[in-house]
């Protein structure tokens, strides 16, 4: 990991801040969710890995970015019947960005990316950027899932047939970003294969449009998707350098444009 330190709104002066949005004029937002990851995992991963990543891209860049506050808790309806799930609705949780962001605008910044480590937040983020553009057109708001930009590494680790919550990838991540997270020894595979699930969620992982969203425990017995005991920390290591390569490389033109 670098030794640079990211500049970080929470730290910052107000006098600092009004400096900052000339010299670090794209404000990243962490977003994740409270919900359950198995037996093994915290109920912030999805924050964690988000704020992680996000803290190592603003490293990188060296001052170029200001990483704002995080959106720790998202929309997680479908995992609710498992204890510590914290949800917003997809009104709630596109209020929260968009006031964010409203915020942030007043004092000068109007490019925004919101790196969320939570899928289920994809929808809201798709809807509060494309009411941006008509509520406010000098504001650039790009947005992404973490996992995906590294989708090249992850099928290339040999994931389950049956992959994704609290599986392979994001177990590797932690093992990388906060290894004193993951209890190591409660670690257990979920559903691995689509023989073992039921006919609906047999149809929810198979195709994947159209869409079908079912609660966890329709998926799950344990909250898994995959193998988490199959991964190691050099996994996650290649996982997180994909994706914060990517996500330079985009800042990197953006500032540019």
């Amino acid at each position: 990991m670098s030794a640079r330190s990211p500049l970080l709104l929470a730290e910052l002066t107000t006098e600092e801040a009004a400096e900052a949005v000339t010299r670090a004029p794209v404000v990243i937002i962490p977003a994740g969710a409270y919900e359950q990851h198995g037996p093994g995992m915290p109920i912030a991963t999805d924050t964690i890995r988000a704020e992680r990543i996000a803290a190592l891209v603003g490293a990188r860049l060296a001052g170029r970015v200001v990483i704002g506050p995080p959106l720790p808790v998202g929309v997680s309806p479908h995992h609710m019947a498992f204890a510590g799930t914290v949800t917003l609705t997809t009104t709630t949780f596109a209020a929260v960005v968009r006031e964010y962001v409203g915020s942030l605008r007043r004092h000068g910044w109007r490019r925004f990316l919101v790196l969320t480590g939570h899928g289920g937040n994809n929808a809201a983020l798709t809807t509060v950027a494309q009411d941006l553009l008509m509520a406010d057109p000098d504001v650039r708001f790009a947005w992404s899932p973490v996992t995906s930009l590294a989708s090249g590494v992850v099928a290339g680790m040999g994931v389950s047939e049956v992959h994704g919550h609290s599986g392979e990838a994001e177990t590797a991540q932690m093992l990388y970003l906060a290894p004193e997270l993951v209890h190591q020894d409660r670690l257990a595979a979920g559903s691995v294969s689509l023989d073992e699930l039921k006919p609906g969620a047999r149809l929810a992982r198979t195709f994947s449009q159209p869409s079908l969203t079912l609660p966890y425990d329709e998926l799950s017995a344990n909250g898994v998707l995959g193998d988490p005991t199959s991964v190691t920390a050099d996994d996650g290591r290649a996982i997180v350098d994909a994706v914060v390569g990517r996500v330079c490389a985009f800042v990197e033109e953006w500032l540019d444009v």
